[in-house]
């Protein structure tokens, strides 16, 4: 039974820019059962923050006890609401009768993943945020799980499975792939794959990764019948999903 499920949108590891958002956070019963989850996230990604954002984090959980204004900068990430073209983290608390059970998503970078947990607690009703706040900030200071209800924690390496990674300009699920497919399969490497309609356990070569870019850059262009409005984010999906083919094949080349 899955008592919460959260969210988390982020930029991938390969790029640039640090943007989160919260995808979404949603609770089988009440804000209580968050804590588990939430103080598991602090716990499994506080310890690998460094020194200047272990210090800022103090900071961010005081100030989160009112709320946080959105967008800002904290931990050298963009806080935001716009999810657009961002990759995404899962994490659920289920119960497994007769325990409790915190399933992490744990493919990408640490930050994001704490500042979803103190973005999570902010939703939360005025009168649990400040114990599960303060209880994010002992996780995340010692690397333990504070309090009565511990939940055995389940690290996913590769992204939860079956939650099929989506178009970033389009919306459209990509694939029927089942969740054993692709396992052991990146979630960003598995979403670059299925951007160029690769399927699992293909061996894409560079040459036929290029061929597949200009056929679809083509594709997208208004002159050819692609979505003015959508032709620019495309165009950027097809340019950042080429980047992770060519880093996943050991290229550097990006012609």
């Amino acid at each position: 039974m899955i008592l919460v499920e959260l969210w988390v949108r982020h930029t991938r590891r390969h790029m640039p820019t640090r943007r989160v958002a919260l995808g979404g956070l949603h609770l089988a019963a009440g804000a209580d059962d968050s804590l588990p989850l939430l103080a598991a996230m602090a716990a499994t990604f506080g310890p690998d923050l460094d020194d200047d954002q272990r210090d800022e984090l103090g900071e961010l959980l005081t100030e989160a006890r009112r709320g946080l204004r959105i967008p800002r900068v904290a931990l050298r990430y963009r806080l935001q609401t716009d999810t657009h073209g961002l990759d995404r983290s899962r994490h659920r608390l289920l119960l497994e009768h007769p325990r409790l059970v915190a399933e992490l998503d744990v493919h990408a970078d640490p930050a994001p993943q704490v500042l979803a947990a103190v973005l999570a607690a902010t939703r939360l009703p005025l009168e649990a945020r400040a114990s599960v706040l303060r209880s994010i900030g002992e996780a995340a200071r010692t690397g333990l799980l504070p309090g009565r209800r511990r939940p055995l924690i389940r690290r996913l390496p590769h992204g939860p499975p079956g939650a099929a990674p989506r178009f970033a300009a389009t919306g459209r699920a990509t694939g029927p792939a089942g969740p054993r497919r692709w396992d052991g399969v990146a979630a960003e490497h598995r979403w670059a794959m299925e951007v160029f309609g690769f399927g699992p356990g293909a061996r894409p070569e560079v040459a036929e990764v290029h061929r597949r870019f200009r056929r679809r850059v083509r594709a997208a262009h208004p002159d050819h019948g692609g979505d003015r409005h959508r032709a620019a984010e495309r165009l950027a999906e097809l340019v950042e999903a080429r980047a992770v083919l060519l880093d996943m094949l050991g290229t550097g080349d990006r012609t």
